[in-house]
């Protein structure tokens, strides 16, 4: 939704939150983003993303051992038995304690993964009681965000939206916002700030169709789909104050490349003075006002 019209009251409140979002984009460290070239998991800012990363090496190793153990088998069965060596195949049909091998085997490597992967996938999924809730909504293409219990709400789109390609124009914007072009196609107008060591709640919805809030440094990810809300939730460790960036994860269509999620995670008290920066007394800031204000 577009709004043709802003109060002036709403209109300095989201200067302030501009002025406010820059300036913890210029004082955190950039911590949660791609690099290029490297390899493995961004660091991880949250226990769900520890939980992953730990489980994703312990599988490692398992298949690491059972690829091993297979590729042996397959050099001895071609050293030790081609036409060569053993003129002469054997006749038998089967072996017993082989096949009863081979079944249980898998069996007792699988109930192991499962003993260590499901308690982590009911830790995700299992929802705490929120010490701050924010709503998210999926757009095309552009994520809308609500906090319900502080009247605040905004739309956040990617810095260069409407171009989608880095120009002098886009680099200003960025660089005002306090990003370097380094960030570009990461960064966003606006981003959910949210307090370090307090549980965080996200309610993920679609407006449109099917997209998905993802940021891999927290280890979290949830499709937003029209007509059902689902949640997760996420806990950033103190000391893990930083910028991280996620992408909708759902091919969501034209510009679904296009659709970035930045998270700025801060302390206890930066969180309360950004909360009474920018709440708006009894109201939400309708959504669209704060696009339309930077824009003014």
């Amino acid at each position: 939704m577009r709004l043709k019209t802003i109060s002036t009251g709403i209109a300095a409140s989201l200067t302030a939150m501009f002025s406010a979002a820059a300036a913890f984009a210029q004082d955190l460290p950039i911590v949660g983003q791609p690099e290029q070239g490297l390899m493995g998991f961004q660091p991880a800012a949250t226990v769900l993303a520890e939980d992953i990363h730990w489980l994703d090496g312990m599988l490692l190793i398992i298949i690491t051992a059972i690829t091993i153990f297979v590729m042996a088998l397959l050099l001895i069965c071609i050293v030790r038995y081609n036409r060569r060596a053993n003129p002469n195949p054997a006749s038998f049909t089967h072996n017993t304690p082989i096949e009863v091998a081979w079944t249980v085997i898998p069996i007792v490597i699988l109930v192991f993964i499962g003993a260590f992967s499901l308690p982590v996938l009911f830790k995700q999924q299992e929802i705490p009681e929120p010490e701050v809730f924010v709503k998210a909504t999926g757009y095309q293409w552009y994520w809308g965000y609500e906090y319900p219990d502080e009247g605040i709400a905004f739309e956040s789109f990617m810095v260069g939206a409407g171009e989608n390609r880095l120009t002098p124009a886009v680099s200003e914007e960025l660089a005002a916002l306090g990003y370097t072009d380094d960030q570009f196609l990461l960064a966003t107008d606006t981003a959910v700030v949210v307090p370090t060591g307090k549980v965080v709640v996200v309610q993920v919805t679609g407006a449109d169709v099917i997209h998905s809030w993802t940021i891999p440094a927290f280890g979290v990810k949830q499709d937003a789909v029209p007509g059902r809300l689902a949640e997760l939730w996420f806990e950033v460790e103190e000391g893990m104050e930083g910028v991280y960036f996620g992408q909708c994860s759902e091919l969501c269509g034209l510009s679904h490349a296009y659709m970035p999620i930045t998270v700025k995670a801060v302390t206890q008290a930066e969180y309360d003075a950004w909360v009474a920066e920018n709440k708006v007394a009894g109201s939400y800031v309708a959504p669209g006002s704060v696009r339309l204000a930077a824009a003014e």
